[in-house]
């Protein structure tokens, strides 16, 4: 019984399926298109992948809000990721430019409740808030960089399957999965599709996007769609044998490229969790230079 609806509606392209002719269209391609290629980062091991990032998170969100230097060694790590997956930098950059606010949001206070100073940098007072501010976006960029750059490197799929078998709860999962294939990505595509609508709307007829006025209406047509269609998928879903629990296509095994992966990665994230490697660093050149 099937898995025929694991199929999604939308088409996926792979990275040759996309023409090139300019030269920014690498940086053009969707996280699915990135994640279809063959790389290094896209030939390991989706498990290890999720996992060595779910434990990156975790290490980031433990430093304490002065502990500024102490994120540094841990930028390697989603490089390393980058680099290994040939991932453009100009995506994961507006996309972290795109969430930014809500980090934003929530630090902007910082440098007004705490004004005591913590040290000079380049004749420049820092505060123990404007520590803790720029703390805040450090943690923020390396967290959802990473999250980025494993989806660039990762079908979504793999991900949710991998994550389920790490312990994840199904529904969750499911929830995840469902979510991301059936996603309105078409909604704005459609619109901008047809002119005359758009003109009688208020749109120009090339705009890619609906503008604010026309955006309520849409949102409206968009909830109605979404759970008609939610109840169309349930009944074909149970109809095809579902039970709550997504069948996994191949086997993953680990390789030795997944244990190296593991393994470096396990090293960076300990030393960075229980050294103190920029101050070391720092002392260590202290004694040379004297």
């Amino acid at each position: 019984m099937g898995a025929e609806w694991l199929d999604p509606p939308v088409a996926r392209a792979t990275a040759h399926s996309r023409p090139s002719g300019r030269p920014d269209a690498k940086s053009e391609r969707s996280a699915e298109e990135l994640a279809a290629r063959d790389t290094p980062a896209a030939r390991l091991d989706a498990r290890a992948k999720v996992a060595v990032t779910v434990a990156f998170v975790a290490v980031v969100a433990s430093f304490g809000r002065l502990e500024l230097g102490r994120l540094a060694p841990l930028a390697t790590f989603p490089l390393a990721l980058a680099a290994l997956g040939d991932v453009p930098w100009r995506p994961v950059l507006i996309r972290l430019a795109l969430a930014s606010p809500l980090a934003l949001g929530v630090a902007a206070f910082e440098p007004f409740l705490d004004r005591a100073p913590a040290f000079v940098v380049i004749g420049v007072a820092l505060s123990r808030g404007d520590v803790a501010f720029l703390v805040i976006l450090g943690k923020f960029t390396l967290s959802l960089g990473a999250a980025l750059l494993l989806v660039a490197t990762t079908r979504f799929d793999d991900v949710c399957q991998a994550a389920g078998s790490l312990g994840a709860p199904r529904i969750l999962v499911a929830q995840m999965s469902l979510t991301y294939r059936y996603c309105p990505r078409g909604r704005g595509r459609a619109h901008a599709s047809r002119p005359c609508i758009a003109v009688a709307r208020g749109a120009a007829p090339e705009a890619p996007r609906p503008r604010l006025r026309t955006a309520g209406t849409l949102l409206g047509q968009l909830l109605v769609r979404a759970t008609a269609r939610a109840e169309r998928v349930h009944v074909a879903m149970r109809c095809r044998g579902f039970d709550g629990r997504l069948p996994v296509r191949g086997v993953w095994r680990l390789r030795r490229a997944d244990a190296v992966f593991l393994g470096a990665a396990a090293i960076l994230l300990v030393a960075a969790r229980a050294l103190d490697v920029p101050g070391l660093m720092g002392a260590a050149l202290s004694g040379v230079l004297r």
